[in-house]
């Protein structure tokens, strides 16, 4: 397995893979596949270039199994923090180290970022694998949104958790 970070070319696999995120897990992202099916490739690969954001990749054998993306706050009050968003990887891939993989490389370059200390993520309460990675990783619990999302009538509560580097 190979973690890199994406780069403009990659855009086009990349919306594949986030589809199906958003087909078979909709509960675990902000955005909805109504809104990214339709958004051309090429918003993806500028997102790629971002000076304050990191997008890693998780490939084997060339095909792409996971992602994660690491975004730094910018603004004057906000720029010690950081936020991981967008993180999936592959049914396939699962509890095979993948995300683990993911989740170390974002940790790596945050802690690479002069000034940052700490890194927040939301992630659904009942999402138990994927809070028991990240809290592997030493992030912690510090509140819940209840009803964060609202998928065909029904809600889903996330639990907001920090890593204070």
């Amino acid at each position: 397995m190979e973690i890199r970070l994406l780069r403009p070319d990659d855009a086009e696999i990349y919306k594949e893979l986030r589809i199906e995120g958003l087909k078979k897990n909709p509960e675990a992202f902000g955005s909805s596949y109504e809104e990214e099916a339709g958004r051309p490739p090429e918003v993806y690969g500028e997102r790629f270039r971002g000076d304050n954001s990191f997008h890693y990749g998780a490939f084997e054998n060339g095909e792409l199994i996971g992602v994660v993306s690491l975004v730094r706050d910018t603004g004057l009050k906000m720029k010690h923090r950081s936020n991981i968003y967008a993180m999936y990887v592959t049914e396939s891939a699962r509890m095979n180290g993948v995300g683990k993989s993911l989740v170390s490389k974002a940790v790596e370059t945050a802690r690479s970022w002069e000034g940052v200390e700490q890194i927040h993520l939301a992630v659904m309460s009942e999402n138990t694998p994927a809070k028991k990675l990240y809290a592997s990783f030493g992030f912690e619990v510090y509140g819940k949104e209840r009803h964060a999302l609202k998928i065909d009538g029904k809600y889903y509560d996330e639990d907001l958790m920090a890593l204070y580097l």
